[in-house]
């Protein structure tokens, strides 16, 4: 096994620690945990990003609402269903 040293922000490492804790493992085994979840997401076998393309833009049509009123509008919530 290999042996590392790291830094974590002091509120990632006490989340760690409470993890650990509360599933009663070690730190180093909580962390390793992390790294197998963390592989198992992302395969080795995937393609490289370099072969992604940006889509081709789609026609939306005119804007309907004017310039002035742009930021308001991103900024407004809209309610959960």
């Amino acid at each position: 096994m290999m042996q590392l040293e790291i830094e974590l922000p002091e509120e990632l490492y006490r989340d760690l620690e409470r993890l650990a804790e509360a599933q009663e493992w070690t730190l180093a085994e909580t962390l390793r945990r992390g790294a197998e979840l963390l592989l198992h997401s992302y395969p080795r076998d995937l393609e490289p990003a370099s072969t992604w393309q940006l889509p081709e833009p789609m026609a939306l049509g005119d804007f309907v609402a004017p310039v002035s009123d742009w930021r308001r509008l991103a900024n407004e919530t809209t309610p959960r269903e």
